[in-house]
């Protein structure tokens, strides 16, 4: 957690000077259209609110949460100004708005909720489980589930799966997740935004989930932590990529996740399509893990009035990924760090009006390093407490120290 709170405290100091657009805006009212991921709504909306009172007072800011798959078809159709989607555009629908850019915008854990009367939090589930119990029916006291959960008293009740019954992202990651951890899951019905289930009960949007769950008892099903928290669900612990340990979804666990996966990454004008974070591995990764994106076409003309429109739309986009990456975290959504928020940026620069360049903010943040650590070993520790309580003479620490030095673990210069 530390780590994250520095992480936004280095991007707020060193993006505290906004793009040139930001003070010349005009106070006239301009409205922005955004549709899509449900997953990214919470945020988006707190974006929202803080963009208005913060930097632009005349921006009115109307983003539909409809799904990644509605957003997807209204991006391709250009019926709004940006959309928000949890799963990069496949290849089928890349052909059909090219060169869309891609930017990450948020990073976020997809909690598996229930509703089991009784047992309030502690349930542990496998990845076999997990699949099991949406592809049969299952009952709660089911081996696969009991064994993992030994001081639980489970009911002999048959759990009721709660699925997204729109086209979703959220959908596609935790299909996606399935496919990789079951192999029965991926033949018989693979990853999808929207698939065939072979049980459960659908709802709209991850609203309509959390608010079935959260009435439904003995119910589980898949939301961003965002809607569990906000809802008071409780969340279950998840079997890790390395099959070592149960692991929550927390902010922390999520940025475990997304650690270190900046180098691998495509530019923001290339296709994200095999770009995801599931079953990374880590002891405490969460194992469900998924970037939430911004998707903009490369030539704005079409999907905006004019080009201050444009210049409106992208600067709005450009806070989302740098100054706005500081309110992430309220709503327990993995700030992106400044190496990915540099591929936001490139991508932005590359992005038209007719033919001439909208976006003129910075297209790079200097990467600040790490502060360097130093780890004692706890025996080290132990030498010095010692002698600091008297227990050894200060020939028995010299003869101490010098052994440090000749293992190089103490450096004289």
């Amino acid at each position: 957690m530390k780590k994250i709170t520095l992480m936004v405290l280095i991007a707020v100091l060193a993006l505290s000077a906004v793009p040139p657009h930001y003070a010349d805006a005009q106070e006239s009212k301009v409205r922005i259209d955004g549709a899509g991921a449900s997953f990214a709504f919470p945020l988006i909306d707190l974006w929202r609110v803080k963009y208005v009172e913060d930097v632009k007072p005349n921006i009115e800011l109307n983003y539909q949460s409809i799904g990644s798959g509605g957003g997807v078809k209204q991006h391709i159709e250009k019926t709004v100004n940006f959309a928000a989607s949890d799963v990069p555009l496949r290849d089928s629908e890349y052909k059909l708005a090219p060169g869309t850019i891609t930017i990450p915008a948020m990073i976020g854990a997809i909690s598996i909720i229930y509703n089991v009367p009784g047992l309030d939090s502690g349930v542990k589930i496998t990845s076999d489980a997990l699949c099991k119990m949406n592809l049969h029916k299952m009952s709660w006291n089911d081996p696969m589930i009991a064994d993992a959960n030994p001081d639980l008293d489970l009911p002999d009740d048959v759990i009721i799966p709660v699925h997204r019954a729109d086209g979703s992202g959220t959908t596609f990651a935790f299909t996606k997740y399935l496919t990789k951890v079951c192999p029965e899951w991926d033949e018989k019905i693979g990853a999808g935004k929207s698939i065939p289930w072979p049980t459960g009960v659908g709802a709209p949007g991850n609203e309509g989930v959390a608010g079935t769950i959260s009435t439904t008892p003995n119910s589980i099903g898949y939301v961003t932590l965002a809607y569990a928290f906000q809802n008071d669900l409780t969340a279950a612990a998840i079997e890790n990529g390395d099959s070592t340990n149960f692991v929550l979804p927390t902010l922390e666990t999520a940025s475990n996740a997304s650690k270190d996966i900046a180098p691998t990454l495509p530019k923001a004008w290339e296709s994200w399509r095999n770009v995801d974070l599931l079953v990374a591995p880590g002891e405490d990764a969460y194992p469900i893990t998924s970037f939430s994106y911004i998707i903009l076409h490369p030539e704005q003309k079409g999907s905006v009035d004019n080009f201050n429109h444009a210049v409106e739309v992208i600067d709005l986009v450009a806070w989302m990924i740098t100054d706005g990456q500081e309110y992430n975290a309220d709503l327990l959504y993995v700030p992106v760090d400044t190496a990915i928020t540099n591929i936001g940026l490139e991508g932005l620069a590359k992005i038209t009006y007719d033919g001439k360049q909208v976006y003129d903010g910075p297209t790079s943040i200097a990467v600040e390093p790490e502060p360097a650590t130093t780890s004692i070993p706890s025996w080290v520790r132990e030498i010095f407490k010692l002698y600091g309580d008297g227990l050894i003479t200060d020939n028995e620490l010299i003869n101490a120290i010098q052994f440090l030095i000749s293992k190089g673990i103490i450096n004289i210069t």
